[in-house]
């Protein structure tokens, strides 16, 4: 396996396991995360590691984070996806009710 598809692997396993879940993009804008434009484009479960794929062959930084509903700690609900070139803005914090069962983070090449 390439260095990027060992990286993805969690995310690919992830979407095997949990048909169902879906994936969000959010991308750096200067030192602050925005979602993607439309918001009711959510990726599927096997479109996930496949959308993430493209962007990192492509030079982007990327962290992924599982979320889980704090109500079903152990189970995730969806996958958000932050991408960057350069330098990525600080983590933001679990939105209130969701918390973070796995995550993984990949840098982008300096320019």
């Amino acid at each position: 396996m390439t260095p990027i598809e060992s990286f993805l692997a969690p995310l690919a396993k992830l979407g095997l396991r949990y048909p169902d879940i879906e994936g969000a993009v959010i991308w750096a804008d200067g030192d602050q995360w925005q979602p993607q434009d439309d918001q009711t484009e959510l990726l599927d479960a096997e479109e996930i590691a496949f959308y993430a794929e493209g962007l990192l062959q492509e030079g982007f930084g990327m962290i992924w984070q599982a979320m889980a509903d704090t109500d079903a700690p152990k189970e995730p609900a969806h996958v958000v996806l932050m991408f960057w070139q350069g330098t990525a803005p600080p983590l933001p914090d679990p939105p209130a009710g969701w918390l973070v069962l796995s995550q993984g983070a990949w840098s982008a090449p300096q320019s």
